[in-house]
């Protein structure tokens, strides 16, 4: 019988591998709640419309990408392939802007698109964003940006470049759509086929063409950031003038707009050189008509998502440390007595030291094998407990790396432990 594999496109992630998740994790906990944000979770299955309103029926993602089904009763469901549209929902759903004091929140957790497989690119993939809704200042965007730019800092992330960009209002998007669409139709010989489609629907997705013989046509065409009313430029300038007294670098690539339909005003990305063709880790903008095109009251906002897949692979590249999730200390008891004993003693030490890592080994087997489980397991020391040792309540310590060894009371165990995780 042949062995059941992952779905193509769907990856484990092993014991090996996890403590870098909790890493990256753990460090996006710490900073958003120092912003100020609190945790949403939604549903990973949501209605099919849902997205259909908010992404765009013309963008890849719906149109290739979505994982969609017919449950029982015949409605169509789709696997989340992004997190903004069901934070959105929830929010109208439960009127989480009713108070007026607006709103901040993160998420964090697995998303579903059927992409072409390539480089640290899966169909189920892992992102993590936050939101801010009901703020329509433009400190509001720099404060998402300068979060995500915290996130680098803490995670010890370089080189890794900050793009900006303003696509406008919807009213203005408009015209230039029109624009863009003028521009690329005198040149429409000159499109592959699938700008040629996009011609028709969308051709603000043109610019995102990957297709290298179509790059100097794209970057002749008009620019989004060139055709702002007065109020989207002075908006823009806030923008940018707010993350320069923040000491932030950036640079305008006036050719980004961002995969999804819902963008307005501002929208950025963070680009590694570490991840190649891929570059992107991180993107968001604002998105002023999301919520009233979901059926909620026009509200202000601005989020952003990164690929925690991503993050990992730059931080893979720059070999940035991974905390160590060894155990600090190994247990081996051999006798029936110790083995017996064994659980007790442990749960004594980690009743009173909460961060303490303690594998124990009570099952069958020697010192000599047990010793070297513990050096197998990275604990930094072992503790050796026999029928000689329980009779005289006491335990070996054995420091693994230089192999000193010496007796402890059993009384006088727990605040030797606590000093020696003091040294470690």
């Amino acid at each position: 019988m042949s062995r059941t594999q992952a779905v193509r496109g769907m990856k484990d992630i092993l014991p090996a591998q996890a403590q870098r998740w909790h890493q990256v994790e753990d460090t996006a906990r710490q900073v958003f709640s120092g912003y100020g944000y609190q945790e949403i979770r939604t549903p990973i299955v949501e209605h099919t419309d849902l997205f259909l309103r908010s992404i765009g029926e013309a963008t890849d993602i719906v149109e290739k990408e979505m994982y969609t089904f017919a449950d029982r009763k015949g409605r169509s469901l789709t696997l989340r392939p992004e997190a903004t549209a069901s934070c959105v929902r929830a929010a109208v759903e439960h009127n989480l802007t009713a108070s007026g004091q607006g709103l901040r929140i993160w998420y964090s957790g697995p998303m579903f698109r059927y992409e072409k497989m390539q480089k640290e690119r899966y169909r189920q993939f892992y992102q993590l964003g936050a939101e801010i809704y009901a703020f329509e200042d433009p400190t509001a965007d720099a404060e998402i940006i300068l979060m995500t730019a915290r996130l680098w800092q803490q995670l010890g992330l370089g080189n890794l470049e900050l793009h900006i960009n303003s696509l406008g209002t919807r009213e203005e998007q408009a015209t230039y759509r029109q624009l863009l669409r003028d521009y690329f139709e005198s040149h429409y010989d000159t499109l592959d086929e699938d700008s040629q489609r996009r011609l028709k629907t969308n051709p603000l997705r043109i610019l995102d063409s990957k297709n290298p013989q179509l790059q100097s046509l794209i970057n002749a065409a008009p620019a989004p950031v060139d055709h702002l009313q007065a109020e989207s430029s002075q908006h823009f300038d806030a923008v940018q003038e707010n993350l320069v007294s923040c000491g932030l670098e950036f640079s305008i690539n006036r050719r980004l707009v961002r995969g999804l339909d819902y963008y307005t005003r501002t929208v950025f990305e963070w680009v590694s050189k570490d991840l190649g063709a891929q570059s992107a880790v991180c993107g968001g903008g604002r998105y002023d008509q999301l919520f009233s095109e979901v059926g909620g009251a026009q509200t202000a906002a601005i989020g952003f998502s990164a690929g925690i897949e991503r993050i990992i692979a730059v931080m893979d590249a720059q070999d940035i440390e991974v905390p160590s999730s060894a155990p600090h200390i190994f247990l081996a008891a051999v006798g029936v007595a110790p083995i017996s004993a064994a659980h007790s003693i442990a749960e004594t030490l980690r009743n009173r030291l909460a961060k303490l890592r303690l594998q124990v080994d009570a099952g069958p087997g020697s010192f000599k094998a047990k010793l070297k489980r513990a050096d197998r397991s990275g604990a930094k020391f072992a503790l050796i407990i026999g029928e000689d040792e329980l009779n005289k309540q006491q335990v070996q310590i054995k420091d693994l790396s230089t192999s000193d060894q010496r007796s402890i009371a059993l009384d006088d165990l727990n605040e030797h432990i606590e000093n020696l995780l003091l040294e470690i």
